[in-house]
């Protein structure tokens, strides 16, 4: 039961883990998005691409903290 309980808590750090990494690849997109749509005028789209930029570093950051609880629960 013991040994379940930890592959699944392994399982499920290594998906948060990516889930993070793949969140910081497409907020560095929505940045260079941004600065893309910008340069083309398009200053509202700029701004949402921007927002979702910003965004995605919270959602990476409650990620990560997720990550954290879960390797201290495991303690």
């Amino acid at each position: 039961m013991v040994k379940k309980l930890d592959e699944k808590r392994v399982r499920l750090m290594k998906l948060i883990e990516h889930w993070a990494e793949h969140n910081d690849e497409h907020g560095k997109r929505y940045k260079e998005s941004a600065e893309e749509a910008k340069e083309m005028g398009l200053v509202n789209a700029s701004m949402e691409l921007q927002d979702a930029h910003l965004k995605s570093l919270k959602v990476s950051t409650h990620l990560r903290n997720a990550l954290s609880q879960v390797k201290e629960d495991s303690g």
